[in-house]
């Protein structure tokens, strides 16, 4: 087993890889984030992360979701990442941090929600990492777990079939989510989208 620094020098040199070019690969996701960001029922003034920010591309309808009265944060831990989001504009939509989700320099209780988009396959520690996402919102606030395609889709586009042992998968995410202090409240998986949302227990 991987120490966690190799880990995330894999994530690192991974994503640091394809940085500058990965809103070019995939330019038809906004509407998706949109909608997904939507679904979350954000209010103005909330208090939200985008864990694993990337480029950005959930920082606009966040930012529109919560108004000027909100706070949005994102997350990443590829410089590359971060750099590419500035340049899209996006730093403009909420402060942009470069921080390790799994273990973030937030306090407590302190965000109403979080928003990750493709995160789960990349944690390191799957159920410690959920748990730190769960240490950061109040009690009632909202986790949101996306990919703009569903799974078949994803596996399709990779080459690959999916296994039994998948971590999106409805009876494998739901008590990894339950472990980790969160209940799972909805679950889509479909070609166009893959949304698991969940309420932080109290």
């Amino acid at each position: 087993m991987r120490h966690m620094s190799d880990d995330h020098t894999h994530v690192q040199e991974f994503f640091g890889a394809r940085a500058a070019g990965w809103d070019s690969r995939f330019p038809d996701d906004g509407p998706a984030y949109a909608d997904a960001v939507a679904r979350m029922r954000l209010r103005a003034g909330d208090r939200v992360l985008d864990a694993g920010c990337g480029t950005g591309r959930a920082l606009p309808p966040l930012r529109e979701a919560v108004g000027s009265t909100g706070v949005v944060v994102g997350a990443d831990l590829t410089p590359a990442m971060l750099e590419a989001a500035v340049r899209a504009g996006r730093d403009r939509e909420g402060r942009l941090l470069l921080a390790d989700v799994t273990a973030l320099p937030l306090r407590t209780e302190s965000l109403d929600a979080v928003f990750a988009a493709g995160l789960v396959a990349h944690l390191p520690n799957p159920a410690a990492n959920l748990m730190e996402l769960a240490r950061v919102v109040r009690p009632g606030g909202t986790l949101a777990l996306f990919h703009p395609i569903g799974r078949a889709a994803l596996a399709a586009r990779q080459g690959r079939r999916i296994t039994p042992d998948d971590l999106r998968a409805e009876r494998n995410l739901g008590p990894l989510l339950a472990g980790a202090g969160w209940n799972m409240t909805s679950y889509v998986d479909e070609d166009a989208r893959f949304l698991a949302l969940a309420v932080r227990e109290g």
